[in-house]
C-alpha cells in the first residue's frame, strides 16, 4: 500500500535528574558535595533512507517517545546520555509542524538527517552549586523536559520524469515496456491508484527514473477523480511527459485532453508550466490515430510553434527508443544548461532548516474561577519542572528565579496580595510579601 502522508506525535527524552549527595568516605573529613548531573535525553532524528518507499511504518504507530537520560549518581558520577531515537523515512520527505504548518525539513538526499525535537539537558547535581559562601549546597535540578510536537510527514517522489495524462491513455504500459516496473494494467479507468517508479535505461547506456502518476481528469486540482493528491509527486520532476490517446478510443478529443491536463497542472502549481514537457501521441497502431494526429497538429501549432510530438505505440513498442532518446537528451540539456542547473540545485539542495530561537521570557497572569492567579509561560514553566520541591534550598532558588523574571512585581500589579493563591501548572503557592 502506497502511503504518502501521515500525521504523527513525537516527544524527545527528558533530561535525567541531578541529585544531592555528599562524600562520606573514611579518612576524608568534610568530603563536600558529590551529587552528579543527570544525562541528556534522547533527540528525535529523522533520517532519509532510499530503501523505504512509503510511510507504511507510520500507518499504525502514531506516537514516538524517546528515552529519558539517566539520573545522576553519588561520588560526582554523571548519568548516561540516552541513545537518540532515529526514525527512517523515504527520500523526498517533507516534515511539517502540524500546528504552525511550518516546514522543518525537506530530506532530498540519502542518509540526510534532521533533529526535530531536542532532548532535555540533564539536571545539575549539588556539585555544581558549591560556592565559597555555600560549600555544602542541598540544591539539585530535575532534568529539563523534552520537546513534543505533532508533525505531518509528506512524501514527494524523487523522479527525473513524470508521466501525466487522462486515465487509460497508456502511461502504465509505457513504464512497463521501458523499465522492469510492473504496474497494474487493465481496460478500465483509474487502474493506477498510486505512483509507480521505474529505472529506465536507453540503448546508449543513459538512465533516469520515471514515475507513472495516476490518471487526471478535468477538475482534478479541486478534488475530482482521484483529486490532486498525487500531483505533488510531479513537483520534483525535471521533465513532464504528457501522454495523449491519439486514437480517441473513448470519444475524447486529444487536443481538448491536452488543454485540460495542462490547465489542471497550472491550477495546482503554476511553476509546473515552466518545466520541459514532451508530448507523446500514443496508440498510433490504431487506424484513426493518423487522422486525429493531423487535426491535433493543425490546432496545436497555431498556439505553440516549437512543440515537438513523439508518435509511439506502447502496445507494439513502436518508436519507444525515439521517445527514450528524446527524454534523455532533454535531461542532458537541463543538466548542461546553467539556468536549469541552478533551478535543479534549488530543488536538491540541503533543505534541513535550523533556526536560532530566542528563549521566550514572556509570561501571562490570569484568574481562574476560584480567584487564584494562574501564571503561564514557557520559561517559568520550564523552571518549575526543573525544581525539586522536596528540598527547601531548591524552593528558595525557584522563588529567586521568579523574582528575577519579574513575576512578583507583575503579580502585585494584577492586585495579588499577601495570602492569595498562585498557580503554575499543577503547583499551588501562597503569595507572601
Amino acid at each position: 500500500m502506497f502511503i504518502d502522508e501521515v500525521s504523527i506525535y513525537i516527544r524527545s527524552g527528558d533530561g535525567g535528574n541531578g541529585i544531592v549527595a555528599f562524600r562520606r568516605e573514611k579518612y576524608v573529613p568534610k568530603g563536600g558535595p558529590a551529587g552528579g548531573d543527570g544525562g541528556k535525553g534522547s533527540d528525535v532524528i529523522f533520517k532519509a533512507d532510499e530503501g523505504i518507499r512509503t510511510f507504511m511504518d507510520y500507518r499504525y504507530q502514531k506516537k514516538f517517545i524517546a528515552k529519558s537520560g539517566e539520573n545522576g549518581m553519588s561520588k560526582g558520577m554523571h548519568g548516561r546520555k540516552s541513545k537518540d531515537l532515529i526514525l527512517k523515512v523515504p527520500v523526498g520527505t517533507i516534515i511539517r509542524d502540524k500546528e504552525s504548518k511550518e516546514i522543518l525539513a525537506d530530506l532530498v538526499e540519502n542518509n540526510q538527517e534532521v533533529v526535530v525535537a531536542k532532548g532535555g539537558r540533564g539536571g545539575r547535581g549539588n556539585c555544581r552549586f558549591a560556592t565559597p559562601s555555600n560549600p555544602a549546597p542541598e540544591i539539585a535540578e530535575n532534568g529539563e523536559p523534552g520537546e513534543e510536537r505533532n508533525l505531518i510527514l509528506e512524501l514527494k517522489l524523487m523522479a527525473d520524469v513524470g508521466l501525466v495524462g487522462f486515465p487509460s491513455v497508456g502511461k502504465s504500459t509505457i513504464l512497463s515496456v521501458t523499465s522492469k516496473a510492473k504496474p497494474k494494467i487493465a481496460s478500465y479507468h483509474f487502474t493506477t491508484l498510486a505512483p509507480n517508479l521505474g529505472v529506465v535505461e536507453t540503448k546508449d547506456n543513459r538512465s533516469f527514473v520515471m514515475a507513472d502518476l495516476p490518471g487526471l481528469i478535468e477538475g482534478a486540482s479541486t478534488g475530482s477523480g482521484l483529486g490532486h493528491k498525487f500531483l505533488r509527486h510531479i513537483e520534483r520532476t525535471k521533465v513532464i511527459v504528457h501522454v495523449l490517446d491519439m486514437s480517441s478510443s473513448e470519444g475524447r478529443d486529444p487536443y481538448e485532453d491536452y488543454k485540460i491536463i495542462n490547465n489542471e497542472l497550472k491550477k495546482y502549481n503554476i511553476n509546473l508550466m515552466k518545466r520541459k514537457q514532451i508530448v507523446v501521441a500514443n496508440k498510433m497502431d490504431i487506424a484513426q490515430s493518423n487522422e486525429n494526429l493531423l487535426k491535433f497538429k493543425e490546432k496545436i501549432l497555431k498556439e505553440e510553434k516549437n512543440i515537438e510530438i513523439i508518435e509511439i505505440s506502447a502496445y507494439t513498442k513502436s518508436n519507444i527508443d525515439k521517445l527514450l532518446y528524446k527524454i534523455a537528451d532533454t535531461l542532458d540539456e537541463i543538466e548542461n544548461n546553467n539556468e536549469e542547473k541552478s533551478e535543479k540545485e534549488n530543488i536538491t539542495e540541503n533543505r534541513v532548516i535550523y533556526k536560532h530561537t530566542k528563549s521566550d521570557e514572556t509570561f501571562t497572569i490570569t484568574r481562574d474561577d476560584k480567584g487564584a492567579y494562574v501564571i503561564k509561560g514557557s520559561r517559568i514553566e520550564r523552571a518549575f519542572k526543573m525544581t525539586d520541591f522536596n528540598r527547601d534550598s531548591s524552593i528558595r532558588r525557584f522563588a529567586k528565579q521568579m523574582r528575577s523574571m519579574g513575576v512578583d512585581e507583575a503579580l502585585r500589579k494584577k492586585g495579588c496580595k499577601n495570602g492569595d493563591i498562585v498557580k503554575i501548572l499543577k503547583g499551588e503557592f501562597e503569595f507572601i510579601e
